[in-house]
């Protein structure tokens, strides 16, 4: 791994005070609606045009397609859900450890979007907007469980079908020592990240693991692009000196 930087019943409003998202069947039925998505329509009559329409999504910016569910096109809702679960999923799994939390927190990202939908601003990268939201949700989630262990916690190194998370390809060709010492680099790597302060942390997850350029990270912090450089390079220095007997 190079450490060089490179030239969220209806949903609260923040989930506070150790709460996980409340229910009731509203949120249950659109819950069921956003992971069934246009797969679930295309299996009636009615779904044809909508199936044959997401498609034609893919040659839209994100931006445009969220402006067609903001004006009412559920299918283009449906369509960004499919295009960014599993990348949300995996940014919540790196935050929380736990991938049963990291669904649930992806969930209610995906339903304040949808709720919030009429007050998306074009001028606003998609992207940008929705990992603002997801960021808010995960620090929420980190401060309320700072004291709790997670007890369906995955290695970060470990390739997981759910979550499709994966730091490395596995190498068959390695030896049993050599296994040993990369699976004792990554539990090293996962130590280190994971005790980087909140905003390091996250800054280095979207880096990294999301690939989100610096433009980008900055604004889902509210934070200058020199900032942004430097709260990067702050992390970076201190996973390499932590680091250095396995670089």
């Amino acid at each position: 791994m190079s450490l060089e930087p490179e030239s969220g019943s209806p949903v609260p409003p923040q989930l506070s005070g150790g709460k996980r998202v409340s229910s009731d069947v509203s949120s249950v039925a659109l819950n069921q609606r956003l992971y069934a998505g246009a797969e679930a329509r295309t299996n009636s009559g009615a779904s044809a045009p909508a199936a044959a329409g997401l498609a034609d999504y893919s040659q839209l910016s994100d931006t445009e397609v969220m402006l067609r569910a903001q004006a009412g096109d559920d299918a283009a809702f449906d369509y960004l859900v499919q295009k960014f679960r599993r990348p949300l999923v995996s940014f919540m799994y790196r935050m929380a450890r736990n991938l049963a939390v990291a669904e649930e927190l992806s969930q209610e990202v995906f339903l304040r979007v949808y709720r919030s939908r009429q007050s998306y601003a074009a001028e606003a990268k998609f992207t940008t907007w929705l990992y603002r939201i997801a960021t808010n949700l995960a620090l929420n989630h980190i401060r309320d469980t700072k004291h709790e262990r997670p007890e369906n916690s995955v290695a970060l190194d470990e390739s997981d079908e759910e979550s499709g998370l994966a730091f490395e390809l596995p190498d068959p060709s390695l030896t049993a020592e050599q296994k040993m010492l990369r699976r004792e680099r990554m539990q090293a790597i996962r130590k280190h990240v994971e005790a980087l302060p909140e905003r390091q942390r996250m800054a280095v997850i979207m880096h990294k693991y999301q690939s989100m350029d610096y433009r980008e990270i900055s604004k889902v912090l509210k934070l200058s692009e020199s900032a942004t450089k430097s709260l990067l390079f702050r992390a970076y220095e201190t996973l390499r000196e932590k680091l250095k007997d396995f670089i």
